[in-house]
């Protein structure tokens, strides 16, 4: 299993210069599950940078692979990764959320480099 960070779903729907890491494992919607969190990191941006049909379109791809609810269990275990790693909100609700899933996490935010269970890559502009 997998699950894509928003950074790395920001990056697929611009073509940004680290699209590719991400290409295989988005497409492979089989494998895929997405936070809710993502979904709204995702659509708030992309609602930003290009309009609401654009949102619209990205989270509907993002559908495409299995949203996970944010139960009891994730929220929990997310305040304490959180506590633990001295990570922000959405950060911990993603790595929590892929423990739960037994979810690789692709990414290119430095707050997840070195954490087991992580695919990282550095960011990187255009």
């Amino acid at each position: 299993m997998n699950l894509v960070d928003s950074c790395g779903w920001l990056q697929y729907f611009s073509d940004g210069p680290n699209a590719d890491f991400y290409a295989d494992v988005i497409e492979y919607v089989e494998t895929l599950i997405v936070p809710p969190i993502s979904l709204l990191e995702v659509f708030k941006k992309v609602h930003n940078d290009r309009g609401e049909d654009a949102a619209i379109e990205a989270v509907a791809l993002m559908n495409q692979g299995r949203v996970v609810d944010l139960d009891a269990s994730i929220t929990v275990s997310a305040a304490k990764i959180g506590a633990e790693r001295k990570l922000p909100l959405a950060d911990s609700v993603i790595l929590a959320t892929a423990k739960a899933g037994g979810a690789s996490t692709w990414t290119q935010d430095a707050d997840f480099e070195g954490i087991d269970g992580v695919k990282y890559i550095p960011r990187r502009n255009k």
